[in-house]
């Protein structure tokens, strides 16, 4: 990832190299040429006739050899200079050269390596709540096995074992799916869809279309369907965050478009600069970009951050000024510890009933997910993204590009069922329920605080205080000798931090070059999803001698 700051004019630049192409001026575009299939028989007719007419022999392979005279024999068609380069370039520091590093001493420690300076590898570089002591939510894994093996609800013993909600939430949904190991609609199940509508109507207290709802293997496949959908190539560009989750540029670089930067405003608690972003938007569109779109993370990955009502009405009035449509990442809205989570789509539907006329035409897209909240089912792979005000001939086409992989995991999409439709007052199952979601809240929130007062006890170290997500993302001082031998070790001086807090601690973070960050500054992103405060003390005391060392 990339460093950046901000110029006098207020325009972003890039200020230091890395793999991820983001758009620059100097550069020219050299859109690719459509083919269609008989072009592309055509070209091969042509290719033939032309080896044929100058006595050209055609490769024969005989057991990985050739014959005298054929062209050399290829032992891999594949290599790592023919394959996709756009893939090749493509970036995803979150498991990236720390997390294999990590594995790598994990793996000591399981073989009986008793070298190493710690027992354990705690991984605070992904959000994984159940790869840590995070129970699942019981309705919901017993719905889960019913509905994956129907003939449990035939035993005699099942009303004993399983609550009378859970049993008949089973039959409903087993009614309307009619098996989890068969395909579903390529949109998702109507009757999940329904669900979900019903959820965001009582969120917002707006209505929502279940045709507009399309549910999705997890967050990170939405959002790979929808820039696969609105990129068309390295003039389309697309406005994304920084410090931000690496899945879009990665995404982005994969599908040769051109990621434009905008900088959070870390001196204000991580916040928007409305008038900044205007002015990259508008630099942007001088230098020929044709902006499709913006990413919001709200609450915001690295960050912790949280938008306001305001920042999201200003960011939602550029998109109806300039016509770009509104990514709403928001699967951490239920991971709020400090003010209040703000929908998009409310903000939306509110400008639009204030202001009749002048937000119509604003496109949305709203992504929510399983991974995250207090379900923290990653391994099961749910979610769902809505739209808003989006051209119809383009959903179709959206349509098509979801049906070529069929549907969704069915089981994911019961689990995210059962997320916007968890048990209610009076339920059988709600006691426990309510129960275990308000013991994963408030542990998370402690372990939020316990973290970030850990880091305010570290010289050199600033932390904004949490607010949501499940991360916090402290700024490092970095020594200048930290930063000389982090050069000379061909290392971004961040990794070269965290590659040490590992090797130490057995604690993996994530260097804050993996996210973007400005030009000049380095930080780390560290879950606080860990239990206890054993690994706080370790960190504590590798920093101190880290400085004691580079200083």
């Amino acid at each position: 990832m990339r460093s950046f700051s901000k110029t006098s004019s207020s325009a972003t630049v890039l200020t230091s190299p890395l793999a991820t192409p983001f758009y620059s001026p100097s550069q020219g575009y050299a859109p690719a040429v459509s083919l269609s299939s008989s072009s592309i028989r055509l070209v091969s007719s042509v290719a033939a006739a032309v080896s044929s007419s100058a006595g050209m022999p055609s490769p024969t392979h005989f057991n990985g050899t050739s014959s005298p005279g054929t062209v050399p024999f290829r032992r891999k068609a594949i290599t790592l200079d023919t394959m996709n380069q756009h893939l090749r370039c493509a970036d995803y520091a979150v498991r990236g050269r720390l997390a294999i590093r990590a594995e790598e001493l994990r793996k000591q420690l399981s073989n009986g390596d008793m070298s190493l300076p710690f027992d354990e590898i705690v991984n605070a570089n992904i959000a994984n709540p159940q790869a840590m002591d995070q129970k699942p939510i019981t309705f919901f894994r017993q719905v889960l096995s019913l509905v994956q093996y129907p003939q449990l609800m035939d035993n005699e013993f099942a009303a004993k074992i399983f609550p009378r909600d859970a049993l008949e939430r089973a039959r409903i949904l087993l009614n309307e799916i009619g098996s989890t190991g068969a395909y579903s609609q390529s949109q998702g199940v109507p009757y999940i869809r329904k669900s979900i509508s019903k959820f965001i109507e009582a969120r917002d207290g707006f209505s929502a279309d279940p045709n507009a709802i399309y549910l999705a293997g997890g967050t990170s496949s939405a959002v790979s369907s929808l820039l696969t959908t609105i990129c068309s190539g390295p003039e389309t560009g697309v406005v994304i965050p920084v410090p931000h989750y690496p899945l879009y540029s990665a995404v982005l670089t994969i599908a040769n478009a051109s990621p434009i930067p905008y900088l959070l405003d870390e001196t204000t608690d991580w916040g928007t600069d409305i008038k900044y972003i205007a002015s990259v938007l508008e630099k942007s569109l001088s230098n020929g970009v044709d902006i499709k779109a913006m990413v919001v993370i709200n609450p915001c990955n690295p960050t912790g951050s949280c938008l306001s009502r305001d920042e999201i009405k200003d960011i939602i009035t550029l998109a109806a000024e300039y016509t770009f449509m509104i990514i709403a990442d928001e699967v951490y809205q239920a991971n709020i510890y400090r003010g209040e989570f703000h929908s998009f789509k409310k903000v939306l539907r509110e400008l639009q009933r204030d202001f009749p006329g002048e937000f119509d035409d604003v496109e949305l897209a709203s992504l929510h997910s399983t991974s995250k909240g207090m379900v923290g089912e990653c391994g099961q792979r749910g979610g769902y993204m809505e739209l808003v005000g989006i051209d119809e001939r383009v959903l179709e086409q959206l349509y098509k590009l979801v049906s070529i992989s069929l549907c969704p995991a069915v089981s994911g999409q019961v689990l995210t069922e059962l997320m916007v439709n968890p048990p209610k007052p009076g339920d059988e199952s709600y006691t426990v329920y309510k129960a275990e979601y308000d013991e994963i809240y408030g542990a998370l929130k402690d372990r939020a605080f316990s973290l970030f007062n850990a880091f305010k006890e570290m010289d050199g170290v600033s932390c904004q205080e949490p607010k949501g997500a499940m991360y916090l993302f402290p700024t490092i001082s970095m020594p200048q000798k930290a930063i000389e031998e982090a050069r000379r070790r061909n290392e971004e001086p961040d990794q070269f931090y965290c590659l040490g807090l590992l090797e130490k601690t057995g604690v993996c973070v994530v260097p804050g070059s993996g996210f973007g960050q400005k030009d000049g500054t380095y930080h780390f992103r560290a879950t606080f999803l860990a239990p206890g405060d054993d690994h706080l003390r370790r960190i504590i005391a590798f920093h101190k001698k880290f400085l004691e060392k580079y200083s």
